[in-house]
């Protein structure tokens, strides 16, 4: 059974950090572009980061570079989030995703562009909150 599960949100306070997992079962990462995404409440799912099957190159939304590192192990068949200088903006439920792109170029691919329509298999997310 495909399945992608997430873990390691909870509450943090302003300024905190988080580490996310997004571990695969019944697949492996290795030809996955892997993103994540977040949903908060009333607003649409927007893309965060994505890093590429191939060689490990990463792309942040303008609202989270600096602060944010994806990072991939494929020997655990997980990737990471790590989440530094937590805002209350930051507050949502995170989720990862999973697109098969072999080990090409990743510039078009819908993680690469933040299609989340585009994504094979996702996680069931993981709720952030930041708050003081």
């Amino acid at each position: 059974q495909v399945q992608l599960v997430e873990s390691g949100g909870g509450l943090v306070q302003p300024g905190g950090s988080l580490r996310l997992s997004c571990a695969a079962s019944g697949f492996t990462l290795d030809y996955y572009a892997i993103g994540w995404f977040r949903q908060a409440p009333g607003k649409e799912r927007e893309g965060v980061s994505c890093i590429s099957s191939s060689d490990g190159s990463t792309y942040y939304a303008d609202s989270v570079k600096g602060r944010f590192t994806i990072s991939r192990d494929n020997a655990k068949n997980t990737v990471y989030l790590q989440m530094n200088s937590l805002k209350p903006k930051d507050r949502a439920v995170y989720y990862c995703a999973a697109e098969l792109i072999g080990k090409g170029p990743w510039y078009g691919s819908s993680c690469r562009r933040f299609d989340y329509y585009g994504l094979d298999y996702w996680g069931k997310g993981t709720l952030v909150t930041v708050s003081s």
